[in-house]
C-alpha cells in the first residue's frame, strides 16, 4: 500500500543519493514496480536506477515484491536508519582479508576459472541443484545490489524445499531478521560459496566480483574452507535469539491475526470482526510490508518469533470487535 506522502522522510540526510531519495519516493507512492518502470516513470537511465535502487537494497529500505522492488514503510525505514550497522572495511583491508583467508591453500590447485560473474552464476545455479545436504555461504560486500538479491533468492527457495540445510555468515547489514540460519560477523573476510562440503566458490578478484569466480574441488582446500565457516559461525552474532524486535500490533491487527491462525479465512473473519474482505485484505498487506515479509507464513514465524501474539487472546476477539 503507497505510503502518506507527508511521512516520506528525506532519505539523503542519512547520506543515500538524491536518486536513491528520488527512487524511493517513486515506490512509496506508486508501489511496486521493477527497474524498467522506476527508469520509465522518474526518467532516470537504467543504470542510474539500478545503482539507486542498490542503495536502497543496501540501506534495508526496500523490500521484494515480485520482479520487483517495494518501499519499506517510512517509519521503519527512519529507526533502521538510525541503528545503522559500522561502514565495511576499506577496499585495501578487504583485499588483504581475502586473500589471507586462502594463504597456504591456492598454489598448485587445480582450480577452474568462471571469467565472469554471469558466467558464475549459472554454475551456482548448476551445483545448488546438486546440492543434497548443505549449502554455506559467506558474505563480504559492502553493498548487495538488487540485481544478486534477485538471483540469489530463487536458488535459496529451492534449496530450502528439497531440504538442504542453508547457513550463512554476513555483515550486520541493519535489514530484516534473516528468515534463513545466519551469523552476523563485523568483517567476514572473503565471499565464499561451499557445495554440499565438496565444491568451494570464491571470486577471482575480491574488489570486483564482474571477473568472475575461482571453482575449486580439492578436499583439503575444502576442508580449510568449511573450518574457516565454522568458525566465522561460532563467533558470529545471532539476530534470531540476541535481538528480537517486538513488533507492535494495533487491536484490529491483533484480532485478526488471531482468528486467521484459529482458521478463518478472510471472509469469515471479515464477517466476525464487522469488515469488509477487502479492509482485511488490505490490513494484512500493510502488517506484512510493516514487517518487511513477502507472505502470511512468514509473517506467522515473525510474530511469533518476536512474542507479538499469544494463543489465550485470541479466545475474546469478538467482545474486543475493533472497527
Amino acid at each position: 500500500m503507497p505510503a502518506d506522502p507527508e511521512a516520506i522522510p528525506a532519505l539523503t540526510r542519512w547520506g543515500l543519493s538524491a536518486d536513491a531519495d528520488l527512487v524511493y519516493r517513486a515506490l512509496a507512492l506508486l508501489g511496486p514496480a521493477d527497474g524498467r518502470r522506476l527508469s520509465r516513470e522518474l526518467g532516470l537511465s537504467r543504470a542510474r536506477t539500478k545503482s539507486a535502487l542498490d542503495e536502497l537494497a543496501a540501506a534495508g529500505a526496500t523490500v521484494a515484491a515480485g520482479s520487483g522492488w517495494g518501499a519499506r514503510a517510512p517509519a521503519e525505514v527512519v529507526r533502521r536508519f538510525r541503528r545503522r550497522p559500522a561502514p565495511p572495511p576499506p577496499a585495501s583491508e578487504r583485499w588483504r582479508q581475502h586473500f589471507a583467508a586462502i594463504e597456504g591453500c591456492r598454489p598448485d590447485l587445480a582450480g577452474r576459472l568462471w571469467p565472469s560473474r554471469a558466467a558464475a552464476r549459472k554454475r551456482v545455479a548448476q551445483l545448488a541443484t546438486l546440492e543434497r545436504h548443505e549449502h554455506l555461504a559467506v558474505n563480504n560486500e559492502p553493498v548487495i545490489s538488487a540485481e544478486s538479491m534477485s538471483a540469489a533468492q530463487p536458488v535459496d527457495r529451492r534449496l530450502a524445499a528439497r531440504g538442504v540445510r542453508l547457513r550463512i555468515v554476513d555483515r550486520d547489514r541493519g535489514s530484516a531478521t534473516p528468515l534463513v540460519p545466519v551469523r552476523h560477523v563485523e568483517s567476514p573476510p572473503m565471499k565464499l560459496l561451499v557445495f554440499d562440503r565438496k565444491v568451494a566458490l570464491f571470486p577471482a578478484d575480491p574488489l570486483d566480483l564482474e571477473r568472475g569466480y575461482v571453482e575449486v574441488a580439492d578436499d583439503g582446500f575444502v576442508a580449510a574452507m568449511c573450518t574457516l565457516f565454522e568458525r566465522l559461525w561460532a563467533s558470529g552474532r545471532d539476530p534470531h535469539s540476541q535481538e528480537v524486535i517486538p513488533i507492535e500490533l494495533s487491536p484490529r491487527e491483533s484480532a485478526l491475526v488471531g482468528l486467521l491462525a484459529l482458521g478463518h479465512t478472510d471472509q469469515t473473519a471479515a464477517e466476525e470482526l464487522g469488515l469488509s474482505p477487502r479492509t482485511v485484505a488490505y490490513t494484512m498487506r500493510a502488517l506484512m510490508d510493516r514487517v518487511g515479509v513477502q507472505n502470511r507464513f512468514q509473517l506467522a514465524l515473525a510474530l511469533g518469533a518476536a512474542g507479538s501474539v499469544r494463543p489465550e487472546t485470541w479466545q475474546s476477539t469478538e467482545e474486543s470487535n475493533p472497527r
